[in-house]
């Protein structure tokens, strides 16, 4: 490929810039900045979706959507260089940032092997962070953008501490890579084995002449050699044997997840209430266990790209980067440590917190009882049970209606107390809301449009608890081991259900569904597809791999024990009004 500069819709644009890494590969970076040849701060970006391929061309559904709810995105802007998940240079340039957009190892323009988020890849990204301080047209402080895979790699290299990194915005992105993002409860998640070659080898360095066209250049994406399938294959991770092989926390999954406490730089991680099963919980863990003495927390809605672009979004970026790379006085530092959308089921409210979770928290344990079907304030007296067969049935209990509007923001746990007529169960929890005729009420997700309130895994085999690290609204499991079931025997289990947001109007109910299998909400088909994968609840955050849930282990018969000495329950945050001076 060849390295060339023009003046473009307004901006200096340098395409294929090499970087040159600290074993000899050379990475390819396209750079926008402003023509007037000053020296600006920057917002960089490393990942392995192309650097060259077009939001609207890679991702044209995903487009389409955004711009037309969000048209407010396309304004100011021709779009020619918004690409998937990274900020648009036609909007920040003119806010006065260079944007460094880097083609990871392996992918795009950029030779070697793909590896996603290895320690390679964090070296990379460390000196392509050092790189672009020391250019002639950066001030020296660089800060990183962007979303998913570009925040998730943001947390592994901030532990690094580049000199000159001065602060990250990871925008939905996990911090976890085992219980965040590929086993959830010590549960195997299939979204990487469909991810893989949809998203990342379609762009893989060395397709050459087989690689989508860019748009912005007329090159193609993804080199200027041909290799063969042979040769591409060799020259990637096969991700899906690494993840399948990791069923518990191992070296594999310990390098792709940062140690937190090394993180200094300033930060705002921002989460969505939608993001069950990748993002959500990474965005919460992160913030809490970052080091960093300025850090912020913001929660949103809507979808996974959504408030990325949106003026919203934009501005609540741009007064973090404004004032920790241009040192602007505008009031950023006297914000409050949390910024809160709180979800209500016609939209969203905005709110300031001074912490995460919420001090004035009303800790509630909603009690099921198996005789009723029911969520109750009090234990029930007499022990019950309730089985179901672990493949194909559920059970559910309700709460009565809510007698006035009520807010639940917050982490949330349950105990349960089970049995399996195999050696294991793997348990999945949905917390869900009803309204006054019993209909379920379903919210936008991050990349399904029908999601319940939030979700909760645990292989039961995996119950074991690290005491130091568990809290009694987030239970933590080393997932270090196996500890089988001895048949028909009652075992605790204490799982963690990922934060949600609602305020419950008047008359509705909240529910948890206990199951065996991936939460389906009951809509009619057709059902839009990610993947080729039918959108039921979850997204493609799936559960189904026969290799990791065998039919003769997980396909027997659990049973839930309520009432009594097995107290089982799931504990809300109920959230009162804010007092008012």
């Amino acid at each position: 490929m060849n390295e060339s500069s023009e003046i473009r819709n307004g901006l200096s644009v340098s395409w294929n810039v090499p970087i040159v890494v600290r074993d000899g590969t050379v990475l390819r970076a396209d750079v926008f900045r402003p023509v007037d040849g000053g020296r600006y701060p920057v917002l960089l970006s490393y990942g392995p979706y192309g650097k060259g391929l077009a939001f609207q061309d890679g991702y044209p559904a995903q487009w389409q959507s955004l711009i037309g709810q969000y048209p407010e995105v396309a304004r100011g802007t021709t779009t020619e260089f918004a690409v998937w998940e990274t900020p648009d240079p036609e909007r920040w340039v003119p806010l006065g940032y260079a944007l460094v957009r880097v083609d990871s190892r392996g992918a795009g323009q950029s030779p070697g092997t793909i590896d996603p988020w290895s320690t390679d890849e964090s070296r990379d990204f460390y000196d392509c962070v050092e790189w672009a301080a020391e250019q002639s047209w950066c001030t020296g402080r660089v800060g990183l953008s962007g979303v998913s895979y570009y925040a998730m790699n943001q947390w592994t290299v901030a532990a690094m501490q580049p000199p000159h990194l001065a602060a990250i915005c990871p925008f939905e992105g996990a911090a976890d890579f085992y219980r965040d993002g590929i086993r959830h409860g010590g549960i195997l998640s299939t979204f990487l084995q469909r991810w893989y070659p949809v998203q990342v080898v379609h762009v893989q360095n060395g397709l050459g002449s087989r690689a989508p066209i860019g748009r912005m250049t007329g090159d193609g994406i993804a080199g200027d050699i041909d290799l063969s399938d042979e040769e591409l294959a060799a020259r990637r991770v096969d991700i899906g044997a690494m993840v399948r092989d990791a069923v518990f926390v191992n070296e594999y999954t310990k390098a792709r997840s940062a140690d937190l406490s090394k993180i200094t730089v300033p930060l705002l991680s921002c989460g969505n209430w939608g993001g069950q099963g990748m993002h959500l919980r990474g965005n919460v863990e992160g913030f809490l266990g970052a080091g960093s003495g300025q850090k912020w927390l913001e929660l949103h809605g809507r979808e996974h790209w959504t408030e990325f672009y949106t003026d919203y979004g934009v501005a609540l970026q741009r007064q973090f980067f404004d004032h920790f790379l241009k040192d602007e006085d505008n009031g950023w530092d006297k914000r409050p440590p949390v910024l809160l959308q709180v979800r209500h089921v016609d939209g969203f409210v905005e709110r300031a917190e001074a912490e995460w979770p919420i001090a004035r928290t009303r800790w509630t344990d909603f009690y099921l009882d198996a005789a009723t079907g029911r969520l109750s304030r009090t234990v029930p007296e007499t022990k019950a049970s309730a089985s179901f067969h672990a493949l194909s049935e559920s059970v559910t209990f309700w709460s009565e209606p809510f007698e006035q509007d009520t807010e639940i923001t917050g982490p949330l746990a349950t105990k349960l107390f089970v049995s399996s007529t195999t050696t294991d169960a793997d348990i999945f929890l949905a917390l869900r809301l009803y309204d006054g005729d019993r209909k379920e009420v379903l919210f936008v997700g991050a990349t399904d449009p029908n999601c319940p309130l939030s979700l909760g895994w645990l292989r039961a085999s995996h119950r074991k608890l690290d005491a130091e690290r568990s809290l009694p609204y987030r239970p933590f499991h080393p997932h270090d081991c196996a500890e089988p079931l001895e048949p028909g025997k009652e075992y605790e289990l204490a799982i963690e259900i990922w934060p949600t947001s609602i305020v419950v109007p008047k008359g509705f109910s909240v529910a948890l569904t206990v199951s065996g299998v991936d939460y389906h909400h009951d809509l009619p088909e057709p059902w839009p597809e990610v993947y080729g994968v039918p959108l039921r609840g979850v997204s493609v955050m799936t559960h189904d791999d026969p290799v990791d849930r065998p039919v003769d282990i997980f396909g027997g018969t659990t049973t839930l024990f309520t009432g009594g000495d097995s107290a089982a329950a799931i504990t809300m945050p109920i959230i009162p009004p804010k007092e008012t001076n």
